[in-house]
């Protein structure tokens, strides 16, 4: 194989690395937002049972504890 040859494989192999690093990137930042979003939604709905749970009468909500607890 010449250095010419070697250097063309190179060349390919470092190409193809750079595009594959690119589209891990882009993945990355896609998880990134789809967990800040998670985040915020839990967030969101730990806020909201705890405004249920701390809403004072159990029973104006609709919430009753089964008898048999």
């Amino acid at each position: 194989m010449t250095d010419e040859n070697r250097l063309d494989l190179i060349e390919f192999k470092l190409a193809h690395l750079e595009r594959a690093l690119a589209e891990l990137n882009d993945v990355v930042i896609r998880q990134q937002r789809e967990i800040e979003l998670l985040a915020a939604r839990s967030r969101a709905l730990k806020s909201q049972l705890e405004a249920l749970d701390g809403g004072g009468n159990a029973s104006a909500g609709g919430f009753e504890i089964p008898p048999h607890y």
